[in-house]
């Protein structure tokens, strides 16, 4: 009897962990920073809907510019946006489809108004409602979520 209690406790256990960590695209090492209270990002506040910033190996992409990267900083496996949601909050992905990562392919999305597009499978992941869910059914998970923390507009965004 008490074997099968044993038995049923990690069965219940194993289900309850089951789609925490079922995203394809590997957690690769992110740190980032945005100052939106000096430079170039001052404009980059949560009144700016559907605003973003995206960072990848060649630098900070904001407002039809690219500022240098830091020493420190690291941009994930596909990349990362920050983009403001409709709800005037931050929020920061992985640009690394997961549908194509699935199949090993390494495919940062293009970011288009609210959606971010993959180019080489198509599907589609809506940045604008706060989830980064796909929208055409190819893909089985969002985009990566990576953490913010905003301290007085000095945003830091690492993995979760």
């Amino acid at each position: 009897m008490r074997r099968f209690g044993l038995i049923t406790l990690i069965a219940l256990l194993l289900t309850a962990c089951e789609g925490v960590n079922n995203n394809s695209v590997p957690a690769y090492p992110v740190q980032v920073t945005i100052d939106t209270r000096i430079g170039a990002f001052v404009n980059f506040v949560p009144t700016a809907l559907n605003t973003y910033v995206t960072v990848d190996g060649m630098g900070y992409h904001y407002d039809d510019n690219t500022y240098p990267l830091g020493a420190m900083d690291a941009t994930g496996y596909g990349g990362v946006v920050v983009y403001i949601n409709m709800l005037g909050s931050y929020d920061a992905y992985d640009m690394a489809c997961p549908n194509c990562a699935l199949h090993s392919r390494r495919q940062p999305c293009v970011i288009d108004g609210i959606f971010a597009e993959c180019p080489h499978c198509g599907e589609q992941y809506d940045l604008g409602s706060g989830t980064a869910v796909p929208t055409k059914g190819l893909s089985q998970s969002a985009l990566r979520r990576l953490n913010v923390i905003n301290t007085d507009g000095k945003l830091v965004i690492t993995q979760r």
